[in-house]
C-alpha cells in the first residue's frame, strides 16, 4: 500500500464518531413538534378570527344591500306614481281644451314639464345608486384591505 492510503485508513480508524444519544433526539423532536403545534394553533386562531370578521362584514353588506334595494324600490314607485299623476292631469286638461291651439299649447307645456321631471328623476336615481354602491362596497373593501394588511404582518 502507498503511504497516502495508509495514512487515510489510519485517520479513519482514529477518528471517533460522536455517540448517538436517543434521549437528546427525542427531546429535539418533541421541541420541534411542540413548536409546530403552537404555530398551527396560532394560524388556526388567525384563520378563525378572519372568518368571523368576514362573516360579520358579509352580513352587514347584505343588510345594507337590502335596505338600499328597498329605498330604490320606493323611489321607483314614487317616480311611477308622479309620472302617472302627471299623465292623468294632462289628459284631463286635453279633454277640457276648446280649440286646437289650446291643445297644442297644453301638449307643449306638458312635454316640457315631463322632460324636466325626467331629468330630475334621473339625477335622484343616479345619486341614490352612487350612494348605494358606496355603502355596499365600502365594508367589503375595508375588510379586504385589513386582510391584506394582516397577511403582510404575518
Amino acid at each position: 500500500m502507498s503511504k497516502t492510503a495508509e495514512k487515510t485508513s489510519e485517520t479513519v480508524e482514529k477518528t471517533e464518531l460522536p455517540a448517538f444519544d436517543p434521549s437528546k433526539a427525542t427531546d429535539q423532536l418533541r421541541a420541534v413538534a411542540e413548536k409546530d403545534v403552537e404555530q398551527s394553533k396560532e394560524a388556526l386562531a388567525k384563520f378563525q378570527s378572519g372568518a368571523e370578521d368576514t362573516q360579520k362584514v358579509l352580513k352587514s353588506t347584505f343588510e345594507t344591500a337590502k335596505s338600499v334595494g328597498n329605498e330604490l324600490s320606493l323611489k321607483t314607485i314614487a317616480a311611477l306614481r308622479a309620472n302617472a299623476e302627471a299623465d292623468f292631469s294632462h289628459l284631463e286638461a286635453l279633454v277640457g281644451a276648446k280649440s286646437p291651439s289650446e291643445v297644442f299649447e297644453l301638449q307643449t307645456t306638458f312635454l316640457s314639464k315631463r322632460v324636466e321631471m325626467g331629468v330630475e328623476q334621473a339625477k335622484e336615481f343616479q345619486a341614490l345608486t352612487t350612494k348605494a354602491v358606496t355603502d355596499v362596497s365600502k365594508p367589503v373593501k375595508d375588510a379586504f384591505e385589513k386582510a391584506l394588511k394582516d397577511l403582510k404582518v404575518a
